[in-house]
């Protein structure tokens, strides 16, 4: 927390400034009125002196109102700060998270990701607003607060020597035992959040498997966890409540009856003793907002350590110090010798990758599952870097093009079709938002969803729910390559886009995607065979290594690996 708080209220210095100010007045006033209370009743009431009592005590009402005053301006200003600083430290994160590879992704997973943005954040925020306010007036109304209660009596004062060292001691035990726990809490937090995510994601298939009572087991197992936790911080804090009211209470008692023996010898004044009352009350309610204080420091330093951790890692797929430009881009893509690993795998993945898909053709990409097929694709727009060799697109490595000029060459259509919370033309804009109707519905007849679009309620404004779940799976992977369609990319890139597809859906898209992207690089992966046997040129993986390059009928008689592929699904009659 030492590292984020100075970076992120640096730019509010100002408003502190103005904060601490006030809260300086305000606990001064708080130290000053105990004394005129002290004066009404030594030099006012004792001598009956009405006068006097109405002078001051309308100099009490103009200093409590001042304290009004200016307790409502810091309040203010320092909620102002803290959301400030919360709005901030979010964007910072966003933006890091936003330049993340899937490495870095993976390491910390999405559910922490998420609980470090949001709940994290907040644990701070909450801190920041009691802190502006009570942090920093209390060590100035304990130090106040001595020097006060020295002035009034000096020897009445030694029971200070022994009450703060306790109190103290009491907060310090509670506070390093808490720390570990509330650690605990923010990791049992993610565990929740990974929980609750993987059931509203798979909702259909624990209902398919009928594994909802083992769910709610699950969930029930991760929420008591959290629960249990919290108790045993609850459990710390409700013993130590009582421990710090029970010294107050014991020290009041001790001042009245010291107090009283020092009035009967003549070396204290009535007035004097219940000044010294209200700031002995004062001290020890300065540490206790401390200590209220404590019991959320732990949790938020807890929090900003986990913040600051995402913060601090870099990415490991990063812009170049000079990006390359393009003059001309064409969308030549081609891989020289790749090797790529996955971080602490001890095989790669991909070995010696050596092709290159040319513009106005289509590139085919086949094997079996787990051959490396889409990790081969993923390397062109840097979801991962290469362990070795180079991604090259117009005879540029991609590792040394700025990511937003090398993301504006392609247009990826993902595995798993994903659709944004909106509506149907926001969703296809996302690739170009300037982009008018007409080249909405052309992209949509390309992808073969023009119909099913016209069919829904509001056409183009119809309503499209998070991850497109309220639409079918080939609908929603329909809609992903209108998007990228509506980019209109130098390099089309669509990783086994067309698995959802009927035959003839698959036929008349293609079809419509030669068409429509004569003059573009497009690359397809697929597992069928029929949606890749017309390509110009068809890639053969296998363990991670090119066993093929060719057309359909070259590779029929020079790769068995392909050969194997094809006769799993096709007759000797549909080859033929």
């Amino acid at each position: 927390m030492t590292r984020l708080l100075p970076r992120y209220l640096w730019p509010y210095r100002a408003q502190l400034s103005i904060v601490l100010v006030l809260v300086a007045v305000q606990a001064i006033s708080n130290l000053y009125l105990p004394s005129l209370n002290a004066d009404i009743i030594n030099n006012g009431v004792s001598k009956g002196d009405t006068a006097y009592i109405m002078r001051v005590g309308t100099y009490m009402l103009l200093v409590t109102f001042l304290l009004g005053v200016c307790s409502i301006v810091a309040v203010y200003f320092g909620s102002k700060v803290a959301m400030s600083f919360g709005r901030d430290v979010r964007g910072a994160t966003f933006r890091k998270v936003m330049s993340f590879s899937q490495k870095e992704t993976n390491v910390f997973g999405t559910p922490s990701l998420i609980t470090r943005n949001t709940n994290d954040v907040q644990q701070i925020q909450m801190v920041l607003v009691m802190a502006f306010n009570i942090m920093i007036m209390a060590p100035i109304m304990m130090i106040g607060g001595v020097i006060m209660a020295l002035r009034q009596d000096v020897p009445l004062s030694g029971i200070l020597v022994v009450v703060i060292p306790l109190v103290v001691v009491v907060i310090a035990s509670v506070a390093l035992r808490a720390l570990p726990l509330f650690r605990s809490m923010q990791k049992k937090t993610d565990r929740i959040n990974q929980v609750m995510r993987e059931t509203l994601s798979g909702i259909r298939v624990i209902r398919a498997f009928v594994r909802t009572d083992y769910e709610e087991r699950r969930f029930d197992d991760a929420n008591r966890d959290l629960t249990n936790t919290q108790l045993r911080v609850n459990r710390l804090f409700a013993i130590m409540i009582p421990f710090l009211f029970g010294i107050m209470n014991l020290t009041t008692v001790a001042v009245v009856w010291f107090g009283g023996l020092r009035i009967d010898s003549g070396g204290m004044q009535i007035g004097n003793l219940s000044a010294f009352l209200q700031y002995i009350m004062l001290i020890l309610f300065s540490v206790m907002m401390a200590a209220l204080i404590f019991v959320m420091v732990p949790r938020a330093a807890a929090a900003a350590e986990r913040i600051q951790q995402v913060l601090d890692t870099e990415a490991s797929v990063c812009e170049p110090a000079t990006p390359a430009q393009l003059a001309e881009p064409r969308g030549l893509v081609e891989f020289s010798d790749v090797e790529f690993r996955y971080p602490g795998a001890e095989d790669a993945v991909l070995c010696g990758i050596s092709f290159t898909a040319r513009p106005g053709q289509t590139t085919a990409i086949i094997g079996g599952t787990g051959s490396g097929k889409s990790t081969l694709v993923n390397l062109i727009p840097r979801f991962y870097d290469v362990t070795s060799g180079s991604v090259r697109v117009d005879g540029v490595d991609v590792r040394e093009l700025g990511q937003e000029e090398l993301w504006g060459l392609l247009g990826v259509v993902p595995q798993r079709a994903f659709l944004f919370g909106g509506t149907v033309a926001s969703n296809l804009r996302y690739g170009d938002e300037s982009a008018d109707d007409e080249a909405l519905w052309r992209a949509l007849s390309t992808a073969q969803a023009s119909e099913f679009v016209r069919e829904m309620t509001d056409g183009l404004e119809s309503e499209i729910d998070q991850g497109g779940m309220n639409v079918s799976g080939g609908q929603r992977q329909r809609l992903a390559i209108a998007r990228a369609i509506v980019k209109r990319p130098k390099v089309y890139i669509f990783d086994d886009s067309f698995s959802s597809l009927d035959f003839k859906t698959d036929q008349l898209l293609r079809a419509a995607l030669r068409r429509d992207t004569a003059d573009a690089t497009v690359i397809i992966v697929a597992q069928r065979v029929g949606t890749i046997m017309h390509a110009d040129q068809i890639v053969v993986l296998d363990s991670g290594n090119v066993v093929g390059i060719g057309t359909h009928d070259e590779l029929m008689e020079s790769c068995e690996t392909y050969r194997e592929i094809v006769f799993s699904q096709l007759t000797q009659e549909e080859v033929a």
